[in-house]
């Protein structure tokens, strides 16, 4: 150790200098590997949420206290960012980024703009027809 580790329980370090921290996706997510409640597509978009202040101007008090993730995942969407963008950021597994929205988005600390469905294009017969409409102007 060069002294720049950090000190785990017994004197081992917690740190790998060439790995950065050593913990692993599944202790951010509390073992959970996905969200329940969907599927975030790389491409949505995710904003963090205006805070309504109560009737007294104070915010109001959740009982859900979020990890240090969740925060940065609520600083780096003050801007609308997409689920990819947002794993990339935090250099964190995509999974890990889902369940972790999956927990904003359970609490409304999250808006999702989800990506407009690829437009339907025309039947083979219709595009015949409007070729066919064509030639005979």
């Amino acid at each position: 150790m060069d002294g720049t580790e950090g000190e785990g329980p017994h004197g081992t370090g917690w740190y790998d200098d060439a790995a950065g921290p050593v913990v692993r996706p599944y202790a951010l997510t509390r073992g959970r590997t996905h969200y329940e409640g969907g599927e975030f597509d790389l491409v949505a978009l995710i904003v963090t949420a205006e805070a309504a202040p109560e009737a007294d101007g104070a915010l109001p008090h959740a009982p859900w206290a979020p990890e240090p993730e969740h925060e940065m995942i609520l600083d780096l969407c003050r801007t609308p960012l997409s689920v990819a963008e947002i794993a990339s950021d935090l250099e964190l597994p995509l999974g890990v980024v889902r369940v972790l929205l999956g927990d904003l988005l359970d609490h409304s600390l999250i808006g999702v703009r989800r990506p407009a469905p690829v437009a339907q294009f025309p039947s083979e017969r219709v595009l015949k027809e409007v070729i066919d409409g064509i030639r005979a102007l």
